[in-house]
């Protein structure tokens, strides 16, 4: 199950929204924990305020040794409220008063974890603010110094937190249900998202997947050529072009290459079957025989080298053996080796421009390089001619530049010229004994 992309795409998205999720639910419960102890606090100072200007009242209003206990008794009194207790204790710690929802003998009260908590926080703060544990909830007490009627003490009001304590619950069950129902609800349609936007990578793959040799030409449907998808598919169908472009001149390159070396073998089985058919022949006739077998021989042997170079070219496994020379002598040499040819035409032959050129090359690919183009530059200038070759630097670089005088190449057919085994001239042929070639010089050469 994991190897589908759309169900590691939900998975993922899940897990991403499940922690966010859950870590903004603890930053909402806290937030919310903290505005409701800030909300208790402040109820707590205020009640403070009104029970200390109750008791200041009270005290005026009384006399005698029992005034103050008297006027907190009436305090008390008046500020008797749900789930809140009220505590005075005088300057050397004993209880003075309390309201009467907790008995003074009781231990939260006389005993010393409630009473010395807040006493000793308030020895060294004016005001204290903390929570203690009482009932199931506990209570979030505040302790204050106060003096009235020429008497110090401290007041201690404790709240119950019982209220906060359902609140957060509930707070609580509510992300803890909400959060698995939204988490499942998001993976559901985190699939179908997820499964709508692959669908036109599984059309692609699928579309992919029927497209053989028998039909390369269809190409891949593009919806959107402006997102992501769109994108992949036209790079796929430029791949099919080029594989296509690929098939297309490899299947052209066998057929052509069938083609010429059927000829020379069809003159080797003849002029063999030919020289064995006749049981009594002259030696004239039979050196006649092994020269036209040598020189189609020669020729098949050309052809396969310059198959076998090309071959090992494509593959880039031809070995280079760069070295230093000159490249102006170079073009001489190849130059000198051409005119034989030349002269049978009657073609004039020129070398301009060559100055020192030193380089560092291989010498032996650039001679063939060199020979090719003038052997073809000769072979399609028409008798009494010119073929001009010039040599100079232009830049960093040589420029060699081999010119004739003959018809050219038609526009149409000058995008073709190095395909293998190509010749524009359709109309020459090896029976006229031109030298005409297997159509690789050009393909060799570049």
């Amino acid at each position: 199950m994991l190897d589908s992309v759309r169900v590691r795409l939900t998975l993922w998205y899940t897990a991403v929204l499940a922690v966010v999720l859950v870590a903004l639910s603890l930053i909402t419960y806290f937030i919310f924990w903290q505005s409701t102890v800030q909300r208790t606090d402040a109820n707590l100072a205020e009640l403070s305020n009104a029970f200390l200007t109750t008791l200041d009242a009270e005290i005026n209003d009384q006399s005698g040794p029992e005034a103050f206990k008297l006027a907190g008794q009436v305090a008390v009194t008046e500020h008797r409220f749900r789930d809140h207790i009220f505590a005075i204790f005088d300057a050397k710690g004993n209880l003075v008063i309390s309201s009467q929802d907790v008995p003074l003998a009781a231990p939260a009260i006389d005993a010393v974890p409630l009473g010395l908590l807040f006493l000793n926080a308030s020895s060294r703060s004016v005001r204290f603010f903390g929570t203690v544990r009482g009932n199931k909830a506990g209570y979030r007490g505040f302790a204050r110094q106060f003096s009235s009627g020429g008497k110090a003490g401290t007041l201690v009001i404790l709240q119950s937190l019982h209220a906060q304590q359902e609140m957060l619950e509930e707070v609580t069950a509510t992300f803890a249900w909400v959060i698995p129902i939204a988490i499942v609800l998001a993976g559901l349609g985190g699939y179908f998202l997820a499964r709508k936007s692959l669908a036109p990578v599984v059309a692609m793959s699928s579309q992919a997947g029927r497209i053989g040799a028998s039909n390369l030409h269809e190409r891949l449907a593009v919806q959107n050529d402006k997102d992501e998808l769109g994108h992949l598919a036209r790079s796929f169908n430029s791949l099919l072009d080029r594989l296509s472009q690929s098939f297309e001149r490899q299947q052209r390159f066998m057929a052509d290459a069938s083609h010429e070396l059927r000829t020379p073998v069809a003159i080797l089985r003849g002029e063999a079957e030919v020289a064995l058919s006749q049981q009594v022949r002259s030696l004239e006739d039979y050196r006649e025989s092994l020269g036209v077998l040598h020189q189609e021989a020669e020729r098949l042997t050309h052809i396969v080298e310059d198959l076998f170079t090309l071959t090992r070219a494509d593959a880039g496994q031809y070995p280079l053996q760069p070295r230093n020379f000159y490249l102006d002598e170079l073009v001489g040499e190849c130059v000198h080796s051409a005119r034989t040819l030349a002269l049978a035409k009657k073609i004039s032959l020129n070398l301009e421009e060559v100055s020192e050129s030193p380089i560092h090359a291989d010498e032996s690919l650039l001679r063939r390089m060199i020979l090719n183009l003038l052997d073809n530059a000769i072979k399609y200038t028409s008798e009494g001619g010119r073929v001009t070759i010039t040599c100079h630097r232009a830049g960093e670089e040589y420029a060699v530049s081999i010119m004739d005088t003959g018809g050219g190449i038609p526009a149409d057919l000058q995008p073709r010229i190095f395909e293998r085994f190509f010749r524009a001239d359709k109309a020459r042929s090896r029976a006229e004994n031109d030298g005409g070639g297997a159509g690789l010089g050009l393909s060799i050469s570049r």
